[in-house]
């Protein structure tokens, strides 16, 4: 918590086990594999972006849910009493000869809104699930960039998030950064998941990507982070004024202010 405030960035070495790297790779290897390129320069003509991570991979809920990341998380995504939520989950897998992406923050998807910069809204997190090395496109993050506005940065200014598989770099919503360019002959994939205050729109739909019938499976306090819970109060209320935990648990009784007992 610390370092982020200061830099905008910190890395966590080894933060899972390389067994846990390797099941999600399995897991999302064959929806990685039918995941198109991106559309545009951007989103990275040689990358693929796969979501839904929680109705995919089991074991991404060691990455999503991890307590190290939500405790960051939660120190700086509590605007007036508000609670957090899942923001997206994807692996990012970016092929030999991709170009850097170009730098950005990723709290401009917020439609450019310009939120004060000492208010934050996102924190994001860019787990290895490959080594990341200055060949392979390791992340690029412009520390102390997290207090400024517009993009007065180049190329220059920004550092490579070198870590072993396992670890994870943490970062600002207003932090600059991007991904980097693989000058490898291997693809390179990482495990992103951000989050963001839960009165703000999520960028990946948990409801739809995440079916109902896989979600009741999981445990309450994911179900929670992915959206859940209200949002603050009376928001993101169901029908009657009813929590939307209800909705997965509907064997429990609901009283009569915007919650469930």
């Amino acid at each position: 918590v610390a370092a982020l405030r200061e830099f905008g960035a910190a890395i966590v070495e080894r933060l899972v086990d390389e067994s846990v790297c390797d099941a999600v790779h399995q897991e999302m290897q064959p929806y990685i594999d039918a995941t198109p390129n991106g559309s545009d320069t951007f989103s990275g003509l040689r990358t693929t972006r796969t979501g839904a991570l929680l109705a995919r991979s089991e074991t991404s809920q060691q990455m999503v849910a991890h307590p190290l990341v939500l405790e960051v998380a939660d120190a700086f995504l509590w605007e007036k009493k508000t609670s957090f939520q899942l923001h997206l989950t994807q692996a990012i897998t970016i092929g030999p000869d991709a170009p850097a992406q170009q730098l950005h923050r990723d709290h401009w998807c917020f439609n450019f809104h310009k939120f004060p910069v000492d208010l934050d809204v996102e924190v994001s997190t860019i787990w290895a699930l490959d080594d990341f090395t200055a060949e392979n496109g390791a992340t690029r993050v412009v520390p102390d960039s997290h207090r400024t506005t517009g993009m007065p940065f180049t190329e220059t200014d920004a550092v490579q998030a070198v870590m072993p598989r396992g670890s994870v770099v943490l970062y600002l919503g207003g932090t600059v950064h991007a991904g980097g360019a693989n000058r490898s002959a291997a693809p390179r994939t990482g495990i992103n998941v951000d989050y963001s205050l839960a009165w703000l729109r999520q960028e990946e739909n948990q409801y739809l990507s995440v079916p109902r019938e896989i979600a009741a499976q999981l445990p309450e306090d994911v179900q929670r982070l992915m959206g859940y819970a209200l949002g603050a109060y009376a928001l993101g209320y169901v029908d009657d004024a009813r929590d939307p935990i209800s909705v997965l648990h509907p064997e429990r009784p609901v009283d009569s202010s915007f919650g469930v007992r």
